[in-house]
């Protein structure tokens, strides 16, 4: 899952709300910094209820990549994407189709939300730009055991870009992919990937609802809304 899907069942609960999203923003700051679930779980019963809150988003953020990728609508989508990214990237057959699937995938997801309703995107960075950066920082500080003072600088950052308004925008969207491809090593993708962005967006949408919910349970979204496809057509 990506930022929006993560966060929304706990829109209610902000700081839980904003734990969802603490292993991507490390991810972003310091790849040697973990927020790992057994280190969460240690902090669920501490006495400041800001750090068991963050601790708890970690906690879900975790379990829901777990269930997310074990789909088998998650399995097959992204195996589909990557067999048609080969296609539109000849000679490319190794690992960059696979994981440029598996992220668009989220972010697509995240789309859908922003497309039906777009109040729940500002509602999302609402409910962080309330919340203090710093105060987020000293609880993953606190959780993981390895300090760092540019996680607030990093959440402040995030706020403000409000790069999530652009993936209803496919050449956004590719400059956003890119920018990943980037920050992992990974050559940028090619224009024709922007164009086939909105093929993807039609495949993924139709296995939404499977997507979204938990082989063993019911999902923890509001009702779906099946609609157009986004991007440019």
């Amino acid at each position: 899952m990506n930022f929006l899907s993560h966060a929304l069942p706990y829109f209610d609960q902000p700081l839980k709300a904003a734990g969802t999203a603490v292993p991507d923003w490390l991810s972003v700051v310091d790849r040697k910094i973990r927020a790992r679930r057994r280190h969460a779980m240690l902090w669920t019963a501490d006495e400041d209820p800001d750090v068991r809150d963050v601790a708890s988003g970690i906690i879900q953020h975790v379990d829901d990549d777990q269930w997310f990728h074990a789909t088998q609508a998650f399995v097959e989508t992204n195996l589909t994407l990557a067999i048609q990214l080969r296609d539109l990237m000849p000679g490319d057959a190794g690992f960059r189709p696979t994981f440029v699937g598996h992220i668009l995938i989220e972010i697509l997801l995240d789309s859908f939300w922003i497309r039906d309703d777009p109040t729940t995107v500002d509602r999302y960075y609402g409910l962080l730009s309330d919340l203090s950066s710093e105060k987020i920082q000293a609880c993953v500080n606190k959780i993981t055991g390895k300090p760092t003072n540019q996680l607030a600088k990093a959440i402040d950052r995030f706020i403000e870009l409000r790069f999530l308004y652009d993936y209803l925008d496919n050449d956004k969207l590719l400059f956003r992919l890119n920018q990943v491809m980037s920050r992992v090593g990974l050559a940028a993708l090619p224009p024709q990937v922007g164009q086939w962005l909105s093929q993807a967006s039609t495949l993924v949408e139709s296995r939404r609802t499977q997507l979204l919910t938990p082989p063993a349970g019911e999902s923890p979204f509001p009702t779906l809304q099946h609609s157009h496809s986004i991007g440019k057509q």
